[in-house]
């Protein structure tokens, strides 16, 4: 087309129109000018596939290309993301309890080997579950503690707030993960737990129907964070298994573990028992992320890679 020979009006349109279209191919890009166009698309696949308050989530990414580091935020929580081969990325989050009905953005950010930064959004929904209500009776000093017990009690929330603050990097845990004893359940997560005829709490983990003396092994690997008696979780057993995942096991009436020791899964931990705030024997086991307790029994249901190099062959 021979520009000179349009009209001033005509040659004005025609320049609009090819400015328009190239702005329209730079909106595209996610990269840098020096690489604008990524050579996949993203790809967000979240388990479970219904989302609730107080579930754990089991995210898989793949990448538009390769990647050298890929970073998400969620409900205020970073969540960093383990590369499984090629453009394959996983990571574990979760939802808290308080968490209301609703869509919420995950927002993810990779860097590529060049040194540029790509992101992407994906909005996830979270339905709202039902959670029971149950009445217990205990003795009052777990109630109504007297003064020395007060302070036994602050003590130990100060231990557990130096505790739970910790937070290793590197995850330590591999694959699924398994039940600490093989037994049936007796109260579930989410339970609104009415002591003595008061709301005192809700229920934070997962209780199992065993006998005193019964062993409960780990859920997965990790390093002993904490073992010794607290007042109303008796004696207890912390795991951390790497970025901000934890696993508690409360009431035992043996530790078997030392802190800082190195454990893996199935291994034994202890003896269940009856100490602490316990209606009678029974296992009590919890789930933190990052602050945030976890509905374990929907940990345990989740499906994980079992490694690396086999996930990494099946793609």
């Amino acid at each position: 087309m021979d520009c000179k020979r349009l009209c001033p009006a005509a040659v004005l349109l025609l320049r609009v129109v090819l400015s328009v279209f190239a702005v329209a191919g730079s909106a595209h890009s996610v990269t840098s000018a020096a690489n604008p166009r990524p050579s996949g698309s993203w790809t967000v696949h979240a388990s479970p596939s219904r989302l609730v308050n107080g579930a754990p989530i089991f995210l898989e990414v793949t990448t538009p290309e390769p990647l050298t580091l890929l970073t998400g935020s969620w409900l205020g929580h970073e969540v960093v993301f383990d590369n499984r081969g090629g453009r394959l990325w996983t990571a574990l989050a979760g939802v808290s309890l308080e968490t209301k009905a609703g869509t919420y953005p995950f927002v993810l950010e990779g860097k590529t080997p060049a040194g540029n930064q790509i992101a992407f959004r994906r909005n996830l929904t979270i339905g709202h579950a039902k959670y029971p209500v149950i009445q217990l009776q205990v003795s009052k000093q777990f109630t109504e503690p007297n003064a020395e017990q007060v302070r036994v009690i602050n003590e130990d929330q100060e231990l557990k707030h130096r505790t739970f603050s910790q937070i290793t990097p590197a995850r330590e845990w591999s694959g699924r993960f398994s039940a600490p004893v093989d037994a049936p359940t007796s109260d579930i997560f989410g339970t609104r737990r009415v002591f003595n005829g008061a709301t005192k709490s809700v229920h934070q983990g997962l209780d199992y129907r065993v006998g005193p003396g019964t062993p409960v092994s780990a859920v997965n690997a990790g390093t002993v964070l904490l073992a010794r008696s607290l007042y109303f979780e008796g004696n207890c057993v912390v795991l951390d298994h790497g970025q901000g995942l934890l696993s508690l096991y409360l009431h035992l009436s043996e530790i078997k573990v030392k802190e800082g020791e190195r454990v893996e899964r199935g291994q034994l931990l202890g003896l269940s028992g009856a100490t602490g705030r316990a209606t009678g024997p029974h296992l009590h086991i919890a789930v933190r992320w990052q602050g945030v307790y976890l509905d374990p029994a929907a940990l345990l249901a989740l499906h994980f890679p079992e490694s690396q190099a086999k996930l990494a062959t099946s793609h």
